[in-house]
């Protein structure tokens, strides 16, 4: 029988409710200090029935070296109602590893994505392109066996947006989609530029990014060490070398988007976007990232059955988190 047979679920869980050796799926851990200069480890922890925002005030550094994301951990404490919101309160947390459990038990499969559908979605929006040159080098990538591999299973990002199986294709051909748009609205952008850029902005991810059979996304060796831009102009260098007459001017182009797509210094880029469609391909990178980001936050905060988010680090807001849409119709 699994051990999550007759427990109270995650939504169910009410103030001042126990909770007493638990299993609970780590998805996101983080040490925090508060107004009294005292640290506190914040951690949200997932199983089949929901996700519980979690805080533990007393010995933060040696329990939160006791486990990781991804882990499954046995915990005891009593839940709390804090500012209007459910929050649990660690009392003692162990590391579930030696009980030599099955994480499928609580293990919230993600997001189907079918990969072959977009890969012909995305192989259809790079027919549409006009130069050759460009034309060549992306189908050039696209039929390499390698990098089609690996791109049918690659995530975008490690957490922050299209963290799952198949989600930079999804991301890729998402931003495809906005472009096709950006193209026909704004007809003195190069739309083969833009869909270049939607392909290739973040394609070294192939090789910066794995992920396991549990979905536990982590950088490789070589993606620490150079970082998807620099893995994607390598690309570049490599499959431009095969092609005759590639234009040396193209290439440098092709480049800075690449480079450039972070949008800012801060962000990362070694460049700023210096020609319109490396500063649209940036936008809307950022744009179908926050959104996607937006979407899996607020989808996830709602397993908790409260009416408010807790407090989203990255976007540095609460989120409302009633269904909006239909509503009123």
């Amino acid at each position: 029988m699994s051990l999550q047979t007759a427990i109270i679920s995650v939504k169910n869980l009410m103030d001042k409710d126990p909770i007493i050796d638990r299993i609970f799926l780590v998805k996101d851990k983080n040490i925090g200090t508060g107004k009294n200069g005292k640290m506190f480890l914040t951690t949200l922890l997932a199983d089949k029935t929901g996700q519980l925002d979690a805080r533990l005030w007393d010995n933060v550094d040696t329990v939160s070296a006791l486990f990781e994301i991804g882990d499954l951990v046995k915990v005891k404490g009593v839940v709390q109602i804090y500012n209007q919101k459910k929050q649990f309160v660690i009392h003692r947390l162990e590391n579930a590893a030696e009980l030599n459990l099955n994480k499928d038990d609580y293990f919230v499969e993600s997001e189907k994505i079918d990969t072959a559908v977009l890969l012909i979605k995305l192989l259809g929006f790079v027919e549409k392109i006009q130069a050759p040159p460009i034309k060549q080098l992306c189908l050039d990538c696209l039929n390499d066996e390698e990098i089609k591999t690996k791109l049918l299973i690659a995530p975008a990002a490690k957490t922050v947006h299209h963290a799952l199986r198949g989600g930079l294709l999804k991301h890729i051909v998402s931003i495809c989609q906005i472009m096709e748009f950006m193209g026909n609205h704004y007809h003195f952008l190069n739309k083969d530029l833009l869909i270049f850029g939607a392909l290739f902005h973040d394609l070294g991810k192939i090789w910066e990014l794995d992920i396991t059979s549990h979905d536990q996304i982590y950088y490789t060796e070589k993606g620490q060490l150079l970082g998807h831009m620099n893995l994607a102009c390598e690309l570049i260098d490599k499959k431009t070398a095969k092609i005759l007459g590639f234009p040396e001017d193209l290439k440098t182009i092709l480049k800075h988007i690449i480079l450039s797509h972070h949008g800012k210094i801060e962000y990362g880029s070694p460049k700023l976007p210096m020609f319109p469609e490396a500063l649209v391909i940036a936008m809307v990178d950022e744009f179908d990232s926050k959104v996607d980001q937006v979407f899996n936050f607020v989808t996830g905060e709602r397993q908790s059955g409260e009416k408010w988010s807790r407090y989203s680090e990255f976007l540095e807001r609460y989120f409302y988190l009633e269904e909006l849409k239909g509503k009123w119709t």
